[in-house]
């Protein structure tokens, strides 16, 4: 199993698109990742239709143990990102098995 870095997915992108450079899809694939990130830190869903949604949600506060002390502790409210896969990614990973 391999782990797919952002270099890979500019590599890729220049490779598939001759006319672009790598520095061009460098900055059109920072654009779509801060895209995404400043939409869902304002609290909206990023729908990419066949792939998936990308949202935030919030997440309780809620009593945890330190494991060093063993002692009880709160944890406090937050929020957390979520990723819905679509239907098609779902279906598309499972015929890859």
């Amino acid at each position: 199993m391999a782990v797919i870095k952002k270099d890979d997915i500019v590599n890729a992108l220049s490779q598939k698109q001759e006319k672009l450079s790598k520095a061009q899809a460098k900055e059109i694939v920072n654009e779509v990742f801060d895209f995404i990130s400043q939409a869902v830190c304002q609290g909206d869903t990023v729908d990419v239709y066949g792939f998936g949604k990308f949202y935030s949600s919030d997440v309780a506060a809620r009593k945890g143990i330190n494991p060093a002390t063993k002692e009880e502790i709160e944890i406090p409210a937050s929020k957390s990102v979520r990723f819905k896969a679509s239907k098609a990614f779902k279906d598309a990973v499972k015929e890859s098995i």
